[in-house]
C-alpha cells in the first residue's frame, strides 16, 4: 500500500504537467474571450447536471446489486411489491426539475449567446469580412481597405464583427479560444461577434469537412494591443499586392498550406460580389415567371379549365 501511494505521489506532478501541456487541445475549457467564458460556463453546468444524475444512478446500482444479492438472507424479499408513493415522487420530481432548469437556461443562453447579436462595448468594433476558400481563409477589413490570407490580426479588448460567406463549398469558421463557431455558405451571408480579452495567438480552423485540403485549413488569430494593431494596418496599407477581381480569381483556385499573405487596395465590392455570384441563376426563373403572370394575369376557374383543354 505504501509503495502504491509513493508511486501515485511521483506520477501526480507528471500527470499535471501532461494536462497543462495539452491545454491547446482543450481550448474550449481555457477561453480567452467573453463569449468563450460564457460557453465554458454552459458546458460545465450541463456537465454538472449530467453527473448529478449519472453518479447517483451508478452508486445506487452497485448498492442495490450488493444489498439484494442472492447470498444476503437479511435483505427483504418482497416478490409481490408493486407501488411506492415515495419512490414515484422522487423518480418524477427530479427529472421534471432538471428539465425545467434546462429549459430556462437554454432560453436565456440561446438569446444571450446569439452569434448575430452585437457585443456591448464602449470601444467601436472592427469589421471583418470572412471568405472560406478552397482551402484557405480570406479576411477583408473593409474599413481599412486591406485583406489577409490565413492570418487574422485583431485588437484585444475590441469587439470583432464578422460577416461570413464561402466561395463554393460550405465551411465552418471556428476560433475555439474565443467562442462560437458559425457556418460560411456560398451565396449566403452569416454573422458572428467575438472579442479577445487579452493579447495572444489563438488557433483558428475549419470545423466542417470540405474536401481533400480540409485538414490544412488553419489560420492564426493574432490579438495585440490597439497601438500594435494600428501600426500593422498602416504597414499593410503600403503593401504592393492588390486584391481586385482578377487577383481574387487567381487566389480562389484550390490550394493548400498557403503562407499568410497581406493585400492593400482591396476592391470595396469584393465581398458582396462573392456573396452574389450565384444570384443570377437563382433569380432569373422567378423573374421570368413574374413577368408572365403580369402579362397573362392569374389563371383560375374557367380560364384554367380552358387552358387544360
Amino acid at each position: 500500500m505504501n509503495r502504491l501511494l509513493s508511486s501515485a505521489r511521483t506520477l501526480a506532478p507528471l500527470a499535471a504537467l501532461f494536462l497543462l501541456a495539452g491545454c491547446d487541445d482543450y481550448a474550449l475549457l481555457f477561453p480567452k474571450g467573453d463569449i468563450g467564458l460564457q460557453e465554458r460556463s454552459l458546458i460545465l453546468i450541463a456537465l454538472g447536471i449530467m453527473l448529478a444524475v449519472v453518479i447517483p444512478v451508478i452508486i445506487l446500482t452497485l448498492v442495490f446489486a450488493w444489498r439484494y444479492r442472492a447470498s444476503n438472507t437479511n435483505a427483504t424479499y418482497a416478490p409481490k411489491w408493486a407501488h411506492s408513493n415515495g419512490i414515484e415522487f422522487v423518480i418524477w420530481t427530479i427529472p421534471c426539475l432538471i428539465v425545467l432548469f434546462l429549459a430556462v437556461m437554454i432560453w436565456q443562453t440561446t438569446h444571450k449567446l446569439d452569434p448575430y447579436q452585437p457585443l456591448e462595448s464602449k470601444v467601436p468594433p472592427v469589421r471583418v469580412e470572412v471568405v472560406a476558400l478552397n482551402w484557405k481563409w480570406l479576411f477583408i477589413y473593409p474599413d481599412y481597405g486591406i485583406a489577409t490570407v490565413n492570418e487574422l490580426p485583431i485588437p484585444a479588448g475590441t469587439p470583432i464583427n464578422f460577416k461570413l460567406t464561402a466561395d463554393s463549398i460550405m465551411n465552418s469558421f471556428f476560433i475555439p479560444h474565443l467562442g462560437s463557431q458559425v457556418y460560411a455558405m456560398g451565396g449566403m451571408q452569416t454573422q458572428l461577434h467575438l472579442i479577445a480579452d487579452q493579447p495572444g495567438i489563438y488557433p483558428g480552423r475549419s470545423s466542417a469537412y470540405s474536401g481533400s485540403g480540409f485538414s490544412d485549413m488553419h489560420f492564426k488569430a493574432v490579438a495585440t494591443d490597439r497601438a500594435t494593431f494600428d501600426a500593422w494596418v498602416r504597414k499593410v496599407q503600403h503593401s504592393q499586392l492588390v486584391l481586385d477581381k482578377a487577383s481574387y480569381t487567381e487566389l480562389a483556385k484550390p490550394s493548400i498550406k498557403n503562407a499568410p499573405t497581406t493585400y492593400a487596395r482591396v476592391d470595396p465590392k469584393l465581398f458582396d460580389d462573392i456573396v452574389n455570384q450565384y444570384m443570377p441563376a437563382m433569380t432569373h426563373p422567378t423573374h421570368d415567371m413574374a413577368k408572365m403572370a403580369m402579362v397573362e394575369g392569374p389563371m383560375c376557374g374557367p380560364q384554367r379549365a380552358k387552358s387544360a383543354e
